[in-house]
């Protein structure tokens, strides 16, 4: 179930390179020059971000395309 933010409830998340666990934080995603900040699951250590394939797939997706159209 995800919460309207698009963020899953708190599982379990680990970073698969330090092995810690993951803490939502504040993160800019960018695509063609443009900047968007977004609330998502990363690594408190090495600050890789998980990006849900609900996501990537959904808003991030409908973004990316309304980009490449200007």
């Amino acid at each position: 179930m995800s919460s309207a933010s698009g963020i899953p409830p708190p599982p379990s998340y680990v970073c698969a390179k330090c092995d810690q666990p993951l803490v939502r934080g504040k993160v800019v995603a960018s695509y063609l020059g443009s900047e968007f900040p977004i609330e998502l699951w990363k690594c408190p250590e090495c600050g890789k971000v998980l990006v849900p394939r609900e996501l990537a797939t959904g808003r991030m997706l409908q973004v990316e395309q309304a980009l490449e159209d200007k």
